[in-house]
C-alpha cells in the first residue's frame, strides 16, 4: 500500500471507533432514561469528552492528509465525507449528552407507559439501529444500504409530529405529569435529530463511493412527489 492509502485506512478505521463510542452513548443514555439511572446519565456526560476529542483529532488527521498528500478522485471524496461524517457523529454524541442531562435533571422517573404510549422506545431502538446501519454501509461501501436509510427516516419524523398531541393527552390526564412529559418532548426532537444526522452522513457515503451529490436531489425529489 502507498502512504496515502495507509492513512486513508488509518482514518476509516478512527471514524469506525468514533462510531462505536457514539453508538454506545446513545444506548447508555436510554438505559439510564429508561432504568432512571443517574449514575449512568453522569458516565455518559463524562465521555461526552471523548467524543468531542476524537471529533478534534479526525479533523487534524484530515488535515494533515490533504497538506501531505493532495488526495484527487475517491480519495479526495472520502477525505471530504469523513470530516462531514466526522461533524455528524459528534452531533449524535451531543444529543445522546442532552438525553443523559434530561435524566440527571429531572425530579420524577419516566413512567414505562407513558414511554410506551409516547413511542419514545421504538423511536430510540429505531434511531439506534439506524445509525447501526449508516456504519455497515460505511464499512462496506454499501450504498443501496445508505439509500434506506432515507426510508426509514419517515419512522422518526411520524413520530415527532405526532409527539405534541401525544405529549398534550399526558398532560390533560394528569398535571402533575407537565415536567416529566416536556422532557419527553424534548427527547423525542432529540432522536428525531439524529435521524437527520444519520440521513447526512448517508449522503456523504453516496458521494465518496458514487460521486453523487444528494443534499438538495433528496429533498426536492421529496417535494416533487408530495406535489404528486
Amino acid at each position: 500500500m502507498t502512504p496515502l492509502e495507509n492513512e486513508i485506512n488509518a482514518l476509516k478505521k478512527e471514524l469506525i471507533s468514533m462510531w462505536i463510542l457514539v453508538q454506545s452513548q446513545l444506548n447508555k443514555a436510554k438505559e439510564a432514561m429508561v432504568q432512571f439511572d443517574k449514575d449512568l446519565a453522569r458516565e455518559v456526560l463524562v465521555k461526552e469528552k471523548r467524543v468531542n476529542s476524537f471529533e478534534l483529532k479526525i479533523d487534524r488527521d484530515c488535515e494533515n492528509i490533504f497538506a501531505l498528500h493532495c488526495p484527487v478522485a475517491v480519495d479526495l471524496r472520502f477525505l471530504l465525507a469523513a470530516l462531514k461524517i466526522n461533524t455528524n457523529l459528534e452531533r449524535i454524541g451531543d444529543i445522546a449528552a442532552g438525553i443523559a442531562l434530561y435524566v440527571v435533571e429531572s425530579a420524577v422517573n419516566f413512567d414505562v407507559k407513558a414511554l410506551e404510549s409516547t413511542s419514545i422506545l421504538r423511536m430510540y431502538d429505531e434511531a439506534v439501529n439506524i445509525l447501526i446501519d449508516t456504519r455497515s454501509a460505511f464499512e462496506k461501501e454499501d450504498t443501496v444500504l445508505a439509500r434506506s436509510i432515507f426510508k426509514r427516516d419517515d419512522v422518526l419524523d411520524a413520530i415527532n409530529m405526532n409527539a405534541p398531541e401525544v405529549i398534550g393527552e399526558l398532560i390533560k390526564a394528569n398535571m402533575n405529569n407537565m415536567p416529566e412529559a416536556l422532557y419527553m418532548l424534548s427527547i423525542i426532537r432529540k432522536l428525531e435529530r439524529v435521524g437527520d444526522q444519520s440521513k447526512n452522513i448517508a449522503e456523504e457515503i453516496i458521494f465518496y463511493v458514487e460521486a453523487k451529490i444528494l443534499k438538495h436531489f433528496e429533498s426536492g425529489k421529496r417535494r416533487v412527489e408530495g406535489e404528486e
